[in-house]
């Protein structure tokens, strides 16, 4: 990681806070956030239901704005949505009656189009279906293609707009098991390829020690905060298989744990 301060503070929370306006008065979903995130840092945000990890997420893409404090991307005020920060959803949010291709199209148009050829947005989409290999579904349309291959489709919109910054909000969180072991392999790869940098909402321990640099450990709401940064000193380019019984991989995995659903596990036991 560069030792050059704007680069190791290219996401910076501050003090940020979140209420909403209920009918039983306000709730206050996170209190007291204070994180910074690295330039090209793969970043998991993990906690039980209700901690405002999404909530969090949503802030950092500027669909919504902090009760209190402020967040900034590359040293500028985060005051809304912008293409440099793109969000991947664990519902893919891909229009139905479009193509594959067309569905990264419209993205790709939206951002580029004033400035580039018709030639130049079709080699980009072209470029974002290969890199999650889905070249062969290019006509294809959302209904006539899988549950993962969706999901791809929303990753490749998502890094067709060449964002300095990808948001993802348990995006493989609707899959079935093997599909999102595949697709997590994937999204390995091409973090290495494109050197992105990542925050990624996730429910899944194994999840977040594969793929992060650190996990971002939350309390349970209301007014959740950040109780643990974990560091995941792995090797990369990381392999499941080797990384199974690697001593590191058993620590991080253990340690999240025992925060999930030891010091923060009544709310599993109110559930049961």
């Amino acid at each position: 990681m560069s030792p050059d301060t704007h680069d190791s503070r290219y996401i910076q929370i501050q003090g940020v806070e979140q209420a909403f306006k209920t009918p039983k008065g306000r709730f206050v979903a996170l209190r007291g956030i204070d994180l910074t995130v690295a330039k090209g840092e793969f970043v998991a945000l993990i906690g039980h239901s209700g901690c405002g990890k999404s909530t969090l997420l949503n802030l950092i893409a500027g669909l919504t704005r902090p009760t209190q404090g402020a967040l900034l991307c590359a040293n500028r005020e985060i005051a809304g949505p912008g293409p440099e920060r793109a969000v991947v959803f664990q519902n893919h949010s891909l229009l139905p009656w479009l193509t594959c291709f067309e569905n990264i199209h419209l993205g790709v148009e939206r951002v580029f189009g004033a400035r580039e050829s018709r030639a130049q947005l079709k080699a980009r989409t072209d470029a974002a279906l290969a890199l999650v290999g889905l070249t062969p579904a290019t006509h294809k349309r959302p209904g006539e293609i899988s549950g993962g291959m969706k999901q791809r489709v929303g990753i490749a919109r998502a890094l067709a707009m060449e964002p300095k910054v990808l948001l993802m909000d348990e995006p493989f969180g609707a899959l079935d098991a093997l599909t999102r072991a595949r697709l997590q392999d994937e999204l390995l790869a091409i973090v290495h390829k494109t050197r992105s940098t990542v925050v990624m909402v996730t429910h899944d321990v194994d999840e977040a020690v594969l793929l992060a640099d650190r996990i971002v450990m939350m309390t349970n709401g209301p007014a959740a905060t950040i109780g643990e940064v974990l560091s995941v000193d792995l090797p990369r380019p990381r392999n499941r298989v080797e990384l199974a019984e690697h001593p590191g991989y058993v620590r991080c995995r253990k340690a999240v744990i025992d925060f999930l659903y030891t010091r923060q596990g009544h709310v599993e036991k109110t559930a049961a």
